[in-house]
């Protein structure tokens, strides 16, 4: 049976998955926190038959399907959300508010990235694939990875001995597959060779000044003034110390200081984030940006060093030619003019690259192949709509409140890549 026919033929219902992803888009968790998704997953799971591995590395758990002899092929969906107010105005719109672990504070939360469709997606894939046993051979393994958002899942996962036989024992895989929704036209499939994504670099850095009346800033360190110096000076890196044929992105997302209007703080906290595409310009951006910060200090008078922690880093995501090409032709057979095998990179950044990289290979090393593609989650005809007026800046994306994608064929499309990629490993 060819994929085409074993789609019509065991691809389930989706509309008990459309449920879920509404439940889930209504109910979301912040990172570290996903209990609903994980609960959601294991439960669907365990009830398919799958061997199921919960509590790894937080909230993540593992499925598998042994189906004879054959390559092991682990498949990726990440289940955390953002904390975002969302501003959608749909019926299952999220009024969620929960206390984030990490810093204690209490915040609306939001599926922003539609890892609540990865989630919903990759439950009708499980299902796909146990009523399709009689149709391929090898096994399966379904990974539900919590705290992508901080880049920290991935990596919680194999420090919990996710491929340790003496604790997980997840099955080893010849191939690792993933794939995310972004503001594309739904029913669109994307993938590429080489990177696909960026690597990610975030800071919190505290400065310090010396506090004082705001009427007397000569008797002050104002750090209100030296934050603002080094946010438009670490502009300049991208636009004057990056190849213009490179790419590199430096922002400032956070800038905190003080409490009202007539006292002058005493420090300042900035939070940066970096996007690179290779090492070097990674290396050279990332030393700009504690060169301008260490400078704008001394040129400020601050009173000590800047504090510098690190919040989170993500790998860069290159895709492994040979298994990006299976999965590509596959795509191309199944989706027709749907795909497009030179799709430009991602804007963003991923942690999904680890559950490869860390895997033991045959070799006795570490690191095995994967690839990762895209599927488009956007209206068709209002992204048609703006591409033609030149406005598609007016297309919701990821992380915004506005982002969700349209369930179908958004759904549908993101279930047929996925099991269509699984299956040209899987003879």
């Amino acid at each position: 049976m060819d994929i085409q026919t074993l789609l019509k033929t065991h691809k389930p219902s989706l509309a008990p998955y459309e449920t879920v992803y509404k439940n889930l888009h209504q109910n979301p968790g912040l990172s570290l926190q996903e209990y609903l998704a994980a609960e959601t997953a294991a439960s669907h799971l365990s009830s398919l038959g799958y061997e199921v591995r919960t509590s790894i590395g937080g909230t993540g758990l593992i499925g598998i399907l042994s189906n004879g002899p054959g390559k092991t092929v682990l498949l990726r969906a990440d289940t955390d959300a953002l904390p975002v107010e969302e501003l959608t105005g749909l019926e299952y719109a999220s009024k969620k508010r929960e206390v984030d672990v990490e810093d204690g504070v209490e915040k609306s939360v939001m599926h922003a990235c539609g890892h609540d469709m990865h989630v919903s997606v990759m439950m009708a894939v499980a299902e796909t694939l146990v009523m399709s046993k009689e149709e391929w051979e090898g096994m399966v393994v379904i990974l539900f990875q919590p705290n992508e958002e901080r880049a920290g899942g991935a990596k919680a996962m194999i420090a919990d001995g996710l491929y340790d036989e003496q604790k997980h024992a997840c099955p080893i895989p010849d191939v690792v597959l993933g794939q995310h929704v972004m503001p594309l036209p739904a029913g669109t499939v994307g993938t590429r060779v080489g990177a696909f994504a960026s690597a990610a670099d975030s800071f919190r850095v505290t400065i310090y000044g010396r506090g004082g009346h705001a009427s007397q800033p000569h008797r002050t360190i104002d750090p209100v003034l030296m934050a603002a110096h080094i946010v438009v000076r670490l502009q300049s890196i991208v636009s004057r110390e990056v190849d213009p044929r490179d790419a590199a992105v430096v922002t400032v997302g956070s800038v905190v200081a003080g409490m009202t209007e007539n006292i002058i703080p005493g420090e300042a906290t900035i939070k940066i984030n970096v996007r690179t595409v290779t090492p070097e310009t990674r290396t050279r951006v990332l030393s700009a940006i504690k060169r301008i910060v260490k400078a704008e200090c001394e040129a400020s008078g601050a009173t000590k060093e800047p504090l510098w922690i690190s919040t989170s880093s993500f790998p860069f995501t290159i895709n492994d030619q040979e298994t990006t090409e299976t999965v590509a032709a596959a795509f191309s057979k199944h989706f027709g003019d749907k795909h497009d095998p030179e799709s430009a990179p991602l804007g963003g950044s991923e942690d999904f690259s680890i559950l490869a990289t860390e895997a033991p290979n045959k070799s006795g090393g570490k690191g095995v192949p994967y690839s990762y593609w895209s599927f488009g989650g956007s209206d068709p005809e209002k992204y048609e709509e703006a591409r033609k007026k030149g406005r598609l800046e007016d297309v919701p994306i990821n992380h915004s409140a506005y982002f969700a994608p349209v369930i179908q064929p958004t759904m549908s499309t993101g279930v047929d890549a996925m099991v269509v990629a699984a299956l040209s490993f899987l003879k």
